[in-house]
């Protein structure tokens, strides 16, 4: 991840996961899907996989997930979401010096 964001730990979380929000092309009375096309791609298909993984594996993202399909979200959207909230884990991570510690995290 480091490679792909060098400024990984130096931003806030808005700042850190812009480039993963879905923006809406709309335009007038055109309405339609929200798609990615801003930020890199590159941070996006690296952190494709090892999210499924962590919704897998990871009781607190597991359960972050399955509380957003609940609510109606779709896969999709709900893994971009997930990945929002690894990133700006990874980042807080970083930014403060501390290991994975789940017993801190609020999700």
């Amino acid at each position: 991840m480091l490679c792909y964001l060098p400024e990984l730990g130096s931003l806030n979380r808005k700042q850190i996961a812009s480039g993963l929000a879905p923006y809406a092309c709309e335009s007038g009375q055109l309405r339609g899907k929200a798609i990615i096309k801003r930020g890199r791609s590159s941070i996006r298909k690296a952190l494709y996989m090892p999210i499924l993984v962590f919704i897998s594996f990871n009781p607190l993202i597991r359960h972050f997930y399955e509380r957003l399909r609940k609510q109606g979200k779709a896969a999709k959207v709900a893994l971009t979401a997930c990945m929002r909230k690894l990133l700006t884990i990874l980042n807080a991570m970083l930014k403060t010096l501390q290991p994975w510690n789940p017993k801190l995290l609020d999700i």
